[in-house]
């Protein structure tokens, strides 16, 4: 992957910060950020969700440095901002069903971690912080495409704290003149998103029933729709929107690939990728999801240069290739 540079100017100048390195979305940010010889990229993780194999590759490069550690703890945020010009935060505990069997936890992580990692980042003099926003937070909202200044009621604990992320950091641009840009990720997808567990996103699940010939569960009629987005075109938004030049308030961009596909389409062209041809099996539809789901994406495009590589179908050839391997 990352045969395509998404930076103008040298890496091997700059220190970066992944908080949630281990993790699914993090672990690709390191990758790309030491290909392209950055200076220094440090993880933070606790691997609550992210896994040790996700940063093997990476254990020998002098360039990494790793520190576990919880953004619960405003002295492990200190320490892992230390010395850093970048962050990329991506901890958090994703998931709308998770959220609501544990919103405690899920409230302390992503509310409470992030304004740790807020007042760590501007007390240290980062030059810039991104972090992971989500789609979740347009709740009901009806109106489709998704632009950034419409939101409706939040559905979920998860999409609460994620609308909270938003508004301290808002706060923060206009309290203390720190401005960081959220990129608001619609269903993101691709290599080392884990397939197991309770909380599995839909693509792996998917993916690895059509690869062992079993059919998939589909929540509802099938015809709830995503505007999934492969992993890479959120890469490249993390460091477009790192390196963007000033930007003068908090600003909050979608990152997707601008295109709506059915969990129906999903599964037939997942079936056709790994030649397989069986019906799935369709059960209730999901507490606290939405129905429809597609983003505007001129904002992101206009403010950082974002241009998404990866259609949904190329994604999907590349991730079935990664987990018919893995």
């Amino acid at each position: 992957m990352y045969n395509t540079a998404y930076h103008k100017e040298e890496l091997n100048k700059h220190s970066f910060l992944v908080t949630g390195g281990a993790g699914f979305i993090g672990s690709n940010i390191v990758e790309y950020l030491l290909k392209y010889g950055a200076k220094k990229v440090r993880v933070l993780d606790n691997f609550s969700t992210g896994d040790r194999s996700n940063l093997q590759e990476f254990m020998e490069n002098p360039a990494f440095e790793f520190m576990e550690g919880d953004i619960r703890d405003p002295e492990t945020c200190k320490k892992a901002v230390a010395g850093i010009e970048y962050v990329s935060h991506q901890a958090a505990l994703g998931s709308v069903p998770r959220s609501i069997n544990d919103p405690v936890t899920t409230n302390e992580v992503n509310i409470s971690g992030f304004l740790n990692m807020l007042v760590a980042a501007r007390d240290a003099g980062v030059k810039r912080m991104v972090y992971a926003a989500s789609s979740s937070t347009y709740g009901d909202h009806p109106g489709l495409p998704k632009v950034e200044n419409e939101i409706g009621n939040p559905l979920s604990p998860y999409a609460i704290t994620k609308y909270v992320n938003e508004l301290y950091a808002s706060v923060f641009s206009r309290t203390y003149n720190f401005h960081t840009i959220g990129l608001r990720y619609f269903n993101v997808f691709g290599p080392k998103q884990n397939p197991n567990g309770p909380y599995a996103a839909v693509i792996p699940l998917f993916i690895e029933a059509a690869l062992n010939k079993q059919a998939a569960y589909i929540n509802g009629d099938g015809e709830t729709s995503r505007d999934f987005t492969f992993v890479e075109n959120a890469v490249q938004a993390n460091i477009k929107a790192m390196l963007a030049p000033e930007v003068a308030e908090h600003e909050v961009v979608n990152i997707a690939f601008g295109e709506r596909t059915t969990l129906n389409e999903l599964w037939n062209r997942i079936c056709e990728l790994t030649g397989t041809d069986i019906k799935p099996i369709y059960r209730e539809e999901r507490v606290g999801d939405v129905k429809h789901s597609l983003a505007n994406i001129s904002k992101a495009k206009s403010l950082i240069g974002y241009q998404p590589a990866y259609s949904v179908q190329e994604g999907l050839s590349l991730a079935v290739d990664w987990y018919a391997k893995a």
